[in-house]
């Protein structure tokens, strides 16, 4: 049984599970084996039984408010071993990388972080992961019998289907440990920027916050996320959420825009699992535009209400 955790967000299922359920499907059906998916929150039935399109005929649902990552570890856990799960696949991101440890743990399996294709099966288990952030790709080769996999996003292509997964619900008492949480803050916008499709981010080019409604303009017609670089965080231009880079919030887009952004390594790093990089900036020398896929030389004043206006056309 191959086992996927499907990660919930304002009652839907995240966009990185519908890859992990895709991987999920296609790695049973490499292994003539079958695919289960587990589901764990406050969720619309209607909406969790679309993961049949991805692959998934069945999804295990446990209607909880529990957000202790050790008690959803439990429950994980449990599922796994009830159903004799030989691999448990968890999508990137801060709630599932401590789930996805703590349950390798629990059913003591061989954990492998930062997944970017579909294991080989042919011969052994081999997993192939990103290393140096993202800079170079290793195999690991997992012997043990129990595996815990953590894909990154954008990792797999989905090719969603009509199918509608028949979804069970699950009820289990999980103590909470005595722990309460008494208040939680959710960072606000209308795409987060770990769930975007599109970045768009601006750097000190930009020259003061009053002109950041610019990066917000294209970000809106593009339907997109906005970030920022270091120093516009840390001279308070923007929130420190926004940070992209290194020490801030790592980002694999399909498209990222580095507005007025010189390219410091920390910041590649942050953003170099983007598919596409797309570079504006006055300086032809800046380093960003030797990482790339696009660049434009100019200024931003002029090129971004061009661009927005192009975007809203073109929608």
């Amino acid at each position: 049984m191959i086992l996927s955790y499907i990660e919930i967000a304002d009652g839907d299922i995240k966009k990185t599970s519908l890859e992990v359920a895709q991987m999920a499907a296609e790695l049973a059906k490499k292994m003539g084996d079958s695919a289960l998916a587990i589901a764990i929150g406050k969720a619309d039935v209607t909406k969790l039984a679309l993961i049949g399109n991805y692959g998934i005929s069945t999804l295990i649902y446990v209607d909880t408010d529990v957000s202790i990552s050790k008690n959803i570890a439990t429950l994980v856990a449990n599922i796994a071993t009830k159903n004799n799960a030989s691999t448990v696949i968890f999508p990137k991101s801060i709630m599932a990388d401590a789930v996805a440890a703590s349950v390798a743990i629990k059913i003591d399996a061989a954990i492998v972080n930062n997944v970017v294709e579909i294991p080989d099966t042919a011969n052994g288990f081999s997993v192939k992961r990103s290393i140096y952030t993202g800079k170079a790709f290793a195999k690991v080769e997992i012997k043990q019998a129990k595996k815990v996999l953590v894909l990154r996003k954008n990792a797999i292509s989905t090719q969603p289907t009509s199918d509608i997964a028949s979804v069970e619900t699950y009820k289990e008492d999980i103590s909470t440990n005595h722990l309460k949480i008494t208040e939680t803050n959710k960072t606000k916008g209308d795409i987060l920027l770990t769930d975007a499709e599109i970045v768009v981010s601006g750097g000190r080019g930009l020259k003061g916050p009053e002109n950041w409604h610019l990066i917000e303009n294209l970000a809106k017609a593009l339907g997109a996320a906005t970030g920022c670089s270091k120093p516009v965080s840390d001279m308070d231009w923007r929130p420190h959420h926004e940070h992209v880079g290194q020490t801030g919030v790592k980002v694999a887009p399909n498209i990222y825009f580095a507005v007025g952004i010189s390219g410091a390594i920390q910041h590649l790093a942050g953003v170099n699992s983007s598919k596409i990089l797309v570079a504006i900036n006055t300086d032809p020398e800046a380093p960003f535009f030797k990482a790339a896929d696009y660049g434009i030389v100019g200024d931003a004043f002029d090129i971004l209400p061009k661009l927005t206006l192009a975007a809203k056309n073109y929608r």
